[in-house]
């Protein structure tokens, strides 16, 4: 059974909306190094996306500047999943509108870009979130992202929340929740469906329906 919260804070991509085909996300690294004058192998702009780390020393390596690398790979990235989404791809999951059964507020925190989690909130007019988060375009956005706790903890002070649930689909997800003091929901999609985790959420559920089907059962039998 899990607890009453006062607000429910969400993951984005492969919670809200279908995540981002890799493909894209290599496009990007390689245009970006391609705009610094630099050709980079595939495999190797892919290796930066599949384990999500920041090219630093890459771009050092062929004398580019990080911060200025990394500040244009990520408004690629963001155009790109823009027109991605407009292509009619990055869909909104169906069962996103039982949360608007949820009485608390509700948040996003995600580790795609701020742009992008705007765009994509306002594109597919997603249920009202009061406050979302998504990583700045900067090197120092880039450290804060899930597993760090800080987007999360922003959301919870935006949303005055004492007791909070975050829903997220990876074990980054659920090591951020841990790390900023709350419970943590896994939503085992079909994407994730494999995946063995070495952490254990505070639940696990197979959608957000189940999860809105658990909660406001909850807050039901707990009423005077």
């Amino acid at each position: 059974m899990i607890d009453r919260y006062d607000a429910v804070v969400l993951d984005n991509d492969g919670v809200l909306v279908e995540p981002t085909d890799t493909d894209v996300l290599v496009d990007a690294v390689i245009d970006s190094f391609e705009a610094f004058g630099v050709a980079i192998d595939r495999s190797l702009a892919r290796q930066t996306v599949d384990e999500g780390t920041v090219p630093v020393d890459l771009a050092r390596e062929h004398g580019i500047d990080p911060e200025a690398l990394w500040h244009y790979r990520e408004l690629t990235a963001s155009l790109a999943q823009q027109a991605h989404t407009r292509a009619g791809e990055k869909k909104v999951y169906e069962d996103v509108a039982t949360l608007d059964r949820l009485d608390g507020p509700l948040g996003v925190v995600s580790n795609n870009q701020h742009a992008t989690i705007e765009f994509l909130l306002a594109y597919h007019d997603l249920p009202s979130f009061e406050t979302a988060y998504g990583r700045q375009p900067t090197l120092a956005g880039a450290a804060r992202r899930k597993p760090e706790p800080a987007y999360v903890e922003r959301a919870l002070t935006d949303l005055d929340a004492e007791c909070a649930l975050y829903v997220g689909d990876s074990e980054t997800d659920l090591v951020a929740a841990d790390r900023a003091g709350i419970d943590s929901a896994f939503l085992r999609r079909e994407h994730v469906s494999d995946v063995e985790l070495s952490v254990e959420p505070t639940v696990e559920v197979p959608n957000l329906r189940t999860l809105v089907e658990r909660l406001t059962t909850t807050a039901q039998t707990r009423e005077p």
